[in-house]
């Protein structure tokens, strides 16, 4: 009996939300300040209180602050679907007068035009039932209500979280992730995508579930990837990024000429190098792709005498050619910390193309390099330690 108690109050009382305190009181802050200056302006426009704001933008509020990553908070879903079930109710009151048979047909009838148009959003429903039960000050509108109040305060509620939130350091809208795209163009799926669960897994997964999510799907498979990415951390021991780095990397200057940086990398048996000031603050990398892509790249029977003449240049030729590391560098550099465990870089390097990820400290200076050949290296090892000796 106590066991069927318990999940009776499982199933009555959620558990409590993630969300830390910081993030609480950011959202209770958020929805302060835009219920307020929604509020406020609308009153200008109107003195009737009926117009200044609508009891659902309370509703509204909570996803825009509370959870505005969720795909029933975004621009499209607040506005939309506030609007819609606006008129929707509206219409209902029209055509039918007996409010307790009109309120229920507006509800319904505002979740299906919301699901038509692709702008669910669960306040739209209080906005249609607001629409039927207003009183005699809503009915005095008309089709008027669908617009003021009730779009002009959803639009300013939107533009409120749109600051808000971005000023917090939370990304609002919340677009939809591109999935992962082969680098090489080619039929194939991308070699991170190869093992473990593919997005057909997820979507055939998804189509089972036959329920509205909170969370969109691209979301979601992100953090599938991240929890898969942290269990096999935990069950094969977590090596980081200082562990494996090389050290002794020798380093460029912004203005390093092209050809001792050349000879370095061929002198070393290198693909590529970092570029840092002189702080030791990575400020580029540059590569063999590097010095082909300023090649004036055309004939491949040509191709070594032209990479020779760009090499030798030096700036007493006052050419316009690029002639020093920064002015052919990659200056948009992903790099990781020491700390970061080494299962992180595996989707960047299998998927992004990229080789080479300098490391760095807690004060962002330069700590070493990661290449493709140290990370299989030590995934390979890991494994291996786990791996049973055979008698």
């Amino acid at each position: 009996m106590s066991t069927l108690r318990t999940s009776w109050l499982a199933a009555l009382i959620p558990p409590a939300t993630t969300a830390s305190r910081p993030e609480q009181l950011r959202a209770s802050i958020g929805a302060l300040i835009a219920l307020g200056l929604t509020g406020f302006l609308c009153s200008l426009l109107n003195h009737d209180m009926a117009s200044w704001l609508v009891g659902p933008m309370g509703a509204s509020s909570v996803l825009l602050f509370a959870v505005p990553a969720s795909p029933l908070a975004q621009p499209w879903s607040v506005i939309g679907g506030n609007t819609v079930s606006a008129l929707v109710g509206v219409a209902t009151v029209h055509f039918i007068h007996d409010p307790l048979l009109a309120a229920p047909v507006a509800g319904g009838a505002a979740i299906a035009a919301m699901f038509a148009l692709r702008c669910l959003h669960p306040p739209g429903g209080a906005v249609a039932l607001t629409a039927v039960l207003g009183g005699a000050a809503v009915s005095a509108m008309g089709f008027r209500f669908a617009l003021i109040p009730v779009m002009l305060n959803s639009v300013l509620m939107v533009s409120g979280a749109l600051v808000y939130n971005n000023l917090t350091g939370r990304r609002y809208p919340h677009g939809q992730h591109a999935g992962v795209q082969h680098l090489h163009a080619t039929a194939d799926a991308a070699p991170s995508a190869r093992l473990g669960f593919t997005s057909e897994d997820l979507d055939a997964v998804l189509k089972r579930y036959g329920q509205v999510l909170d969370v969109s799907r691209d979301d979601l498979e992100e953090i599938i990837v991240a929890t898969e990415s942290h269990a096999y951390g935990r069950r094969f021991g977590v090596i980081t990024c200082g562990a494996i780095m090389s050290k002794d990397v020798v380093s460029l200057e912004f203005a390093t000429e092209l050809g001792e940086a050349w000879r370095l990398m061929r002198h070393h048996r290198v693909h590529a190098l970092p570029v840092l000031n002189r702080a030791r603050r990575v400020i580029g990398i540059i590569s063999q792709s590097d010095f082909l892509a300023h090649s004036d790249l055309g004939d491949p029977v040509t191709l070594g005498a032209r990479l020779r003449q760009f090499i030798g240049r030096t700036l007493t030729t006052h050419s316009d050619k690029p002639e020093v590391v920064g002015q052919i560098m990659t200056s948009n550099v992903t790099t990781a910390k020491v700390n970061t465990p080494i299962v992180e870089l595996v989707p960047l390097m299998a998927d992004t193309g990229l080789h080479h990820i300098p490391v760095v400290d807690a004060e962002n200076r330069f700590a070493g390099i990661v290449t493709q050949s140290d990370l299989v290296a030590a995934l390979y090892q890991g494994r291996l330690a786990e791996m049973p000796l055979v008698a």
